[in-house]
C-alpha cells in the first residue's frame, strides 16, 4: 500500500539516457497462469483493455544529473498484474515520463483517466508507460514520450507548448515519474477549453475531463497518486 512507504523523493536531472535490454522477466514467467487469469477477469470488466507490448525498468536511476536506466520488454498483461498484485517483484520499476502542464498563469492542467482505461477516475498529468514506440537504437526516447502522450491525451503538440531543459525526477516505492514542465502561453481556462474540444472530437478519448489545479487547495488527495499530489505541493510551496 502507498501509505506505508516514506515520502516521495525529489532529484533534478538535465539529461536522460536509458536503453532497452533483450532479457526475460523471470517473475512474469514463473507467474504466467496467475497472471493470465488475472488479465481474464480484467478483459471482462473493462473489453477496451489491450495486451500490447510496454517496457519496464529494471536498473538504474538518479546518476548525478543524469537519469541513468535500463528497460525491459513485456506485455501490458504482465506489467498491469504486476502492479495489481501489489509490486512483488521488487527488483523492477514502472519508469515513465510526465508532461507537467503549466498554464500562463501558472497553473497546472492534469487530465482525469477515462472508464475504457486501466486507470479510470485516477488524475494525473499526460503520461503512459513506454512502449516500443520510445524505442530508436535501442535507447529509450522518454523525452519523445512525453510530447507523444502529451498530444495523444491533450491534442496539443510540441508548437503549442514549451518544453523545460530539465526534469524533475519523483521515487515513490516502485514507482518513478520523470516529469517534465510543460509551458503553454495560454491562460488555464482557455486552454483547458481547447483540450476538452479536442476531446469531444474523439471517438474513445483517454480523458474523460480536465482538472485545473491553482493552488495546494485544488488537490485531490484521493485521485491524484501521491508522487502527483508532492510534486504539485513543492510546485506551490513558498518559495524561501
Amino acid at each position: 500500500m502507498t501509505d506505508d512507504l516514506p515520502p516521495p523523493v525529489f532529484a533534478r536531472v538535465t539529461h536522460i539516457d536509458c536503453r532497452v535490454d533483450q532479457r526475460p522477466w523471470p517473475w512474469a514467467e514463473a507467474e504466467r497462469e496467475r497472471i493470465d487469469a488475472h488479465w481474464a477477469a480484467q478483459v471482462g470488466h473493462n473489453p477496451a483493455l489491450f495486451d500490447g507490448k510496454v517496457l519496464v525498468l529494471h536498473t538504474g536511476g538518479v546518476d548525478g544529473d543524469v537519469f541513468r536506466a535500463a528497460y525491459l520488454e513485456t506485455r501490458f498483461s504482465r506489467f498491469l498484474a504486476w502492479r495489481d498484485f501489489g509490486f512483488p517483484d521488487r527488483s523492477m520499476r514502472n519508469g515513465f515520463a510526465m508532461a507537467a502542464l503549466r498554464s500562463a498563469e501558472g497553473a497546472y492542467l492534469l487530465g482525469v483517466m477515462g472508464p475504457q482505461t486501466a486507470n479510470a477516475g485516477k488524475i494525473y498529468f499526460p503520461a503512459g508507460t513506454p512502449d516500443p514506440s520510445d524505442v530508436f537504437d535501442g535507447r529509450v526516447d522518454l523525452a519523445g514520450s512525453v510530447a507523444r502522450e502529451l498530444e495523444e491525451e491533450t491534442g496539443l503538440t510540441e508548437a503549442d507548448v514549451t518544453f523545460a531543459d530539465d526534469w524533475t525526477v519523483v521515487s515513490h516505492g516502485q514507482r518513478i515519474a520523470l516529469m517534465r514542465r510543460v509551458e503553454s502561453p495560454e491562460p488555464a481556462d482557455d486552454l483547458r477549453a481547447r483540450i476538452l474540444s479536442t476531446l469531444a472530437r474523439e471517438k474513445q478519448p483517454e480523458l474523460s475531463d480536465i482538472c485545473v489545479v491553482r493552488s495546494e487547495a485544488d488537490i485531490d488527495e484521493a485521485a491524484m497518486p501521491p508522487f502527483v499530489v508532492a510534486y504539485l505541493r513543492k510546485a506551490f510551496a513558498p518559495r524561501s
